[in-house]
């Protein structure tokens, strides 16, 4: 009697082949394809749908709530199941949670969708970076997400007056769902988990406290970022400059975020991450400054330029730095969940702070909030440099 044909095990998934680091790169676009383009995406719900500036704000934040839960869910659940299916279902949500927003203006209908939506948007971008940080050089590639999500921030930002114009928001979302939904084609390259591939060679040990330290400073950091960015549009505007102007101003700064990306893709660990890392924080701190009081367009072009370079300058160095507490790279998937709420939870204090069109509140609290980051990083990143043995 003949046997049946033994099943061939698949061979496993390299993280560091290019087909799978092209979908980790690719599926880390989709995760915050709308958050990149929240100032924009505001503008719109003001103009297009007629909401106030501050029920924009909740709807932004209620997405980035969504975001955060999610995150936040995953750093218990990740392990239980695959995460090539999650990632999947994730897409899908995403991407019908945009297509259902569609015809819709209710704030309160308006902020259940964008919350289904941020779930979807979450569970990718949690999971993509985690992916990345168990890479061999995560700095590098967390460096290269954030050049290819700015290239499609840049390109964004500056088509969307022009898509409001022609398509309207109903054309906006269903370009946002159709994107989310493209990305069930890469889902195939993904391992199913991702902590197999931790290597944990070469690892120190290093007391708790300094990796919750470096957590907090990854929230605290974001909430800074949250408050400034969902508004960066309207202050442009309410600084008197036109909307196309305001739009070119963003997406030069995107280019300047991925300049900014760039640096951590080129010189990686070369400078050790205490230089960069104080250049990148307290340097948002004074970009966010600069956009306090009577402003014109000179300080609006370094302000939003200046904060989009100096932000995606320390957001890898950040996340690398809260990976190497742990051999096994859970700390990876804190602080996407960290960085996640501190965006959650940032347009929300903007909302309150605003009033009426009180920008200056706004952004004088990210500055102050930026510095806050700062002191709260520095034991984690000293402690890693005296481990690694860096020299001044």
């Amino acid at each position: 009697m003949a046997q049946a044909p033994s099943k061939i095990a698949a061979p496993p998934i390299d993280l560091n082949s290019r087909r799978t680091l092209a979908a980790i790169l690719y599926l880390s676009v989709i995760g915050p394809c709308v958050f990149i383009l929240q100032p924009g995406f505001v503008q719109g719900l003001v103009e297009q749908l007629g909401m106030t500036e501050q029920q924009a704000g909740y709807v932004a934040s209620a997405e980035m709530w969504g975001i955060a839960v999610t995150t936040l869910a995953l750093i218990f659940a990740a392990h239980h199941y695959s995460w090539r299916r999650l990632i999947g279902a994730f897409a899908v949500l995403s991407g019908v949670g945009n297509l259902l927003c569609i015809g819709q203006s209710d704030l309160q209908v308006l902020m259940l969708l964008r919350f289904i939506v941020g779930i979807g948007s979450g569970g990718i971008i949690s999971l993509t970076f985690s992916l990345a940080g168990l890479t061999a050089n995560p700095d590098r590639n967390f460096g290269y997400i954030i050049v290819w999500v700015l290239t499609y921030g840049a390109l964004g930002l500056v088509v969307m007056p022009t898509a409001y114009a022609h398509i309207g928001m109903a054309g906006v979302l269903v370009f946002f769902g159709l994107f989310c939904l493209s990305g069930l084609w890469f889902v195939g390259a993904l391992p199913h988990s991702g902590l197999e591939h931790a290597d944990t060679s070469g690892h120190y040990e290093y007391a708790k406290w300094l990796s919750h330290a470096t957590l907090i400073a990854i929230l605290i950091y974001n909430v800074a970022v949250g408050i400034i960015w969902a508004y960066l549009f309207l202050v442009g505007t309410n600084a008197g400059m036109p909307e196309q102007q305001v739009a070119n101003v963003l997406m030069v700064s995107q280019i300047a975020g991925i300049a900014g990306a760039f640096v951590v893709v080129v010189f990686e660990k070369r400078f050790g991450r205490l230089l960069p890392l104080a250049v990148g924080v307290l340097g948002s701190a004074a970009s966010a400054y600069l956009l306090v009081g009577q402003i014109g367009a000179r300080e609006y072009w370094l302000g939003v330029c200046g904060f989009n370079l100096l932000w995606n300058l320390s957001m890898p160095y950040m996340l690398a730095t809260a990976g190497d507490f742990d051999a096994k790279k859970h700390t990876v998937v804190f602080a996407i969940a960290m960085q996640m709420l501190g965006l959650a939870v940032g347009p929300m204090i903007a909302a309150r702070l605003l009033g009426e069109a009180n920008y200056d509140a706004v952004n004088r609290t990210a500055a102050i909030v930026f510095v806050l980051s700062a002191f709260v990083m520095l034991p984690g990143v000293l402690a890693q440099r005296r481990a690694h043995g860096h020299s001044q």
